[in-house]
């Protein structure tokens, strides 16, 4: 048998135990947890969390809580907004749109309880920057070292090989190859140089660097779906009945498209929208530690718009694309899918274009902001001494990135994605109480009231 077959069914295997009843329950059950205990705070409190985004920076902290968010966000908005759910609908067909919906919903919960911990938790280093995340919270919340050192291995193992390079370099390459002609050598060797120039100048440059390109990226590229969206509305309202009705349905095989059961639009819509909006994965914590701000309910709900704008507004927009334009049961997939969808609704070389130069953008941040996410669970496991190894070894593994491929990088992603969510989730179950207690307190503060010490303590 091939070796990289082999190694392809293995992962395969580690990833349907991963990703197994368990870990979904969890995900989803520990969302849906703290929607009803925190009273649909993603749904009540979402105004204010808008508001929140544009407020000065106050208080401890290396970066605002825009800056914050943004670095957070440059990690999330990635291949997952567009391979990812070219990917799932290939897969799941469109019912997989729905269950990233779902997941996404609570998930904002998750976002906004992880992130609170996050900024509750966090520390300051040795070299005098702010230190936080599920390590720190794991750690000091519920004093359980081995599990917070757990779960640094797997952050550094999601940035290695999951989210922060493989996945990213080889859409990047894929990309420019169709589009402009561009051997894939020749990407790698440039996106290596610009990735060490930026991350190399620390949290702060890279901060610098998606502040000014995701808010631009990610309007541009949903102005470019409503021009899709406008010249095919008279299929929207067909496209979400589709949705819906697929989501509970098993479909048929069309086209392309191999058919799909409600269990796998299930499972890899849940996995899709995890590796695009990464709620409680455990990522954006680490970022939203770094805000300045002493308020940690206030981050919690900053962060929390980060799961809206990646799932609700901008995989939204791709998936109707998707489905709309038909390309969904076609022969395409991946990046060559979502482009094909552009075309169809203008010239086939805008479309082309169009798609590379969004995912070129949106995949260069997302490794920008796994690069920082890495380096600080690498920081918690080994202290400054292995940070050059740290990075030359990412490096390194940016320019190999092109040359993987494709159906191992997603389960390898997906594995290594999954590993990672399992201790934090645990932590923010295990922190549940101290989730409520803070929420109500800042929330009976904020509008006058008196805190309710008997149902603080009942958590």
């Amino acid at each position: 048998m091939n070796f990289q077959l082999l190694i392809a069914d293995l992962l395969a295997d580690v990833n349907a135990i991963v990703w197994g009843p368990v870990t979904l329950c969890l995900l989803v059950g520990t969302g849906l947890y703290l929607t009803v205990r925190l009273k649909l705070i993603q749904v009540f409190r979402l105004p204010l969390a808008m508001k929140l985004l544009f407020k000065p920076a106050s208080g401890k902290g290396d970066l605002s809580s825009f800056a914050a968010l943004c670095t957070a966000l440059s990690a999330t908005i990635g291949t997952g907004n567009i391979v990812g759910v070219a990917t799932a609908i290939k897969i799941g067909g469109p019912g997989a749109l729905f269950w990233m919906w779902l997941a996404a919903f609570f998930g904002m919960a998750t976002k906004y309880a992880e992130c609170m911990l996050a900024v509750k938790y966090r520390t300051t280093d040795a070299r005098g920057q702010i230190a936080g995340g599920p390590m720190y919270y794991i750690e000091r919340g519920l004093g359980l070292g081995w599990l917070a050192k757990l779960f640094a291995v797997f952050g550094v193992g999601v940035a290695f090989f999951g989210i922060g390079t493989f996945a990213q370099v080889n859409a990047i390459s894929d990309a420019m190859t169709i589009a402009f002609h561009v051997p894939s050598w020749v990407t790698a060797l440039v996106l290596t140089v610009l990735v060490a120039a930026v991350t190399l100048g620390g949290v702060k440059r890279i901060a610098n660097v998606a502040q000014r390109l995701v808010p631009t990226m990610a309007l541009g590229y949903v102005l470019a779906c409503v021009w899709i969206l406008v010249a095919f509305s008279d299929q929207i309202l067909p496209a979400f009945a589709l949705i819906i009705e697929s989501a509970f349905t098993p479909i048929s095989a069309a086209g392309g498209f191999l058919g799909a059961t409600v269990a796998q639009a299930l499972q890899i819509g849940i996995a899709r929208g995890v590796f695009s909006n990464e709620a409680g994965l455990g990522s954006a914590p680490i970022a939203a530690a770094a805000a300045k701000t002493n308020e940690p309910v206030e981050q919690g709900l900053v962060s929390m718009t980060g799961t809206f704008f990646d799932t609700i507004v901008i995989c939204t927009m791709t998936g109707l694309v998707l489905i709309i334009t038909g390309v969904w049961s076609g022969e395409t997939a991946g990046a060559a899918m979502t482009s094909a969808a552009f075309a169809s609704g203008g010239s086939a070389l805008v479309g082309q274009y169009l798609v590379t130069i969004a995912l070129v953008c949106f995949a260069f941040t997302t490794i920008l902001g796994w690069h920082y996410y890495g380096e600080r669970c690498w920081y918690y496991l080994v202290g400054d001494k292995g940070l050059r190894l740290y990075q030359g070894l990412f490096l390194a593994l940016i320019a190999v990135g092109a040359f993987i491929q494709l159906d191992m990088i997603w389960l390898l992603a997906d594995t290594v994605n999954g590993l990672m969510a399992i201790p934090n989730l645990i932590a923010i179950v295990g922190l549940r109480h101290i989730i409520h207690a803070e929420t109500l307190r800042y929330f009976s503060k904020r509008e006058g009231n008196a805190v309710d010490e008997a149902e603080v303590v009942a958590g």
